[in-house]
């Protein structure tokens, strides 16, 4: 594998980046994806490495030939490899293998209700449905306010802890916005979290792709206690994610899922339970899932974190620079501020839905963006300062048009080049609002 940091970036790496689409007036073109942060294409070192893999897989664990002992031995030794690459405590936590970054904290809601149901959880305003909806109904929750940007206030968060007077047994926060692309000060907030008694869970699913992370030992007042993320938003499309936290509290309570792979004795009368991770991963795993992490782990070690983190802020530094300029461009964060934050813009042309917005980018340009709330409509709402009585109006008709904005989120195989066709695009419609208006609204 040869990199290439250049004007054209890392998109050798990638696949499908020279794939045609047709345009609405039947056109072929290359298409252009800037929707990174829903799902990321494979890297092809990944496809190499599945096919090579694919003639040696078989079940893993308890099987006696050579298949299954080496798919064994490569699916234990992914355990090794993700700790190393996000500064994880191997010995003293459990690496858990799941779906994606929903079941990994709908998982987590669930193993610690034994231990804090009589207590406060805080989440904030900006997170992702996922890192919110799973804490409702079983906990006492309450938010962190954030300040007119969209960033996370500590000032309120240091507040509320200070408010509940040690009953709040968990903070936790995304590392960075799927909407705005801010990017929490993780170990500030986990030293803050910690010096009053509780813990911090950290949603890694739009922070580990895309900048160095380290969970830090467990005797750094700045550790990590716990940390999601996703194969697919990494360069591994292939059904795997990751919970990393404590062994013990995997210990606390009996698995979610019962069945194959989880115990060590059953009798008609008495189950003795597997250790974590084990305990967790109930069924067949995701052997394939898991080890593209693993592949695509490899290529972005080789590129470097640091190398990935600087290049796609020189793409944020220079689609900002650009989109500044265009007329009826509204930005929806700080615009100022492109070393705290992920390669995300959210925006939208005044006078044009964000959905008529996307379609046009797509069906004239082959540009591919996303549009709406990002499973985030909270933070949506106060982005937009949406009223509560908007927001009444709105579940009561289901048929009024849904407010949100366009989502811009770079990988590293984006370059300058794709975002220069990109404003040339932007430009066009914003200078022709009407016309696009007239021909891309709801009928």
């Amino acid at each position: 594998m040869e990199y290439i940091n250049s004007f054209y970036g890392f998109k050798e790496l990638v696949v499908g980046t020279d794939t045609k689409i047709p345009l609405k007036n039947k056109k072929y073109i290359t298409a252009i994806n800037f929707d990174n942060a829903a799902t990321t294409p494979p890297f092809k070192h990944v496809l190499d490495e599945l096919v090579k893999f694919s003639p040696w897989y078989s079940s893993i664990h308890r099987g006696a030939g050579y298949k299954s002992q080496l798919s064994s031995n490569l699916y234990d030794n992914a355990r090794n490899i993700i700790a190393k690459f996000v500064g994880s405590d191997i010995e003293y936590n459990s690496i858990i293998f799941v779906k994606n970054t929903t079941e990994a904290l709908n998982k987590l809601s669930n193993k610690l209700l034994p231990l804090y149901k009589d207590d406060i959880i805080l989440s904030s305003f900006m997170e992702h449905h996922s890192n919110d909806l799973p804490w409702r109904n079983k906990y006492t929750m309450d938010y962190i306010s954030i300040d007119k940007y969209g960033r996370l206030s500590m000032h309120d968060l240091k507040n509320k802890l200070e408010k509940y007077d040690g009953k709040v047994k968990l903070v936790t926060v995304t590392g960075a916005s799927n909407v705005t692309g801010y990017i929490n000060p993780i170990h500030e907030i986990a030293e803050l979290v910690h010096s009053y008694g509780a813990q911090i869970l950290v949603d890694g699913a739009q922070l580990v792709p895309h900048a160095p992370i380290d969970m830090k030992p467990l005797n750094d007042p700045g550790h990590i206690d716990y940390l999601t993320f996703s194969g697919h938003k990494m360069y591994a499309p292939f059904g795997s994610g990751v919970l990393i936290g404590p062994k013990n509290v995997f210990k606390e309570s009996p698995p979610d899922y019962s069945g194959g792979g989880t115990v060590r004795i059953v009798t008609p009368d008495t189950v003795t339970w597997l250790d974590p991770p084990e305990r967790e991963e109930a069924g067949t795993p995701n052997v394939i899932g898991v080890l593209t992490i693993t592949w695509a782990i490899e290529v972005l070690n080789k590129i470097g974190m640091n190398a990935v983190d600087n290049y796609e802020k020189m793409l944020t530094r220079h689609a900002l620079d650009s989109l500044q300029n265009i007329p009826f461009i509204e930005l929806y964060n700080n615009s100022a501020d492109t070393e705290n934050r992920v390669s995300i813009i959210p925006f939208n042309i005044k006078g044009l839905h964000h959905e008529i917005s996307a379609n046009a980018l797509s069906n004239e340009f082959g540009i591919a963006v996303r549009n709406g709330c990002f499973c985030a409509q909270p933070y949506v709402q106060k982005l937009l300062n949406i009223s509560p009585e908007d927001t009444k109006n709105h579940i009561e008709d289901p048929t009024l048009p849904l407010p949100g904005v366009v989502r811009l989120s770079f990988g590293i195989y984006n370059t300058i080049e794709e975002i220069n066709i990109l404003v040339k695009a932007l430009y066009q419609i914003s200078s022709n609002r009407k016309f696009y208006y007239e021909k891309y609204k709801s009928k």
